[in-house]
């Protein structure tokens, strides 16, 4: 996933357009528009400040797990994946997490 496509994902989490995200990030809007017309990555303290507007630190932008606060994305993904499975493999599935033990 690239920086632009991450930043994208935590936008619309969030539910916000790109104007929300400028103004939460004390951004101009006409910043964040050239970086997707030109689809190019931040400077670091454009980054910095987008990453201040999600709540997150450069660290949890950057780490391979991240999930936000709700897990919400993780939880988002896993049933993506589950509305793409068959029935018969979403038997399979069930049976398999009925089985892992959850102490």
């Amino acid at each position: 996933m690239t920086i632009l496509e991450k930043i994208d994902r935590l936008r619309k989490e969030r539910g916000w357009s790109i104007n929300n995200l400028a103004m939460e990030a004390s951004l101009t809007q006409s910043t964040l528009n050239n970086l997707y017309a030109r689809n190019t990555e931040p400077k670091i303290s454009t980054l910095r400040a987008i990453c201040g507007a999600f709540g997150i630190t450069l660290a949890d932008f950057f780490a391979d797990d991240f999930k936000n606060e709700n897990n919400q994305w993780l939880d988002g993904q896993l049933n993506y994946k589950i509305s793409q499975l068959s029935e018969t493999q979403k038997k399979a599935l069930l049976t398999f997490l009925c089985s892992v033990k959850t102490d």
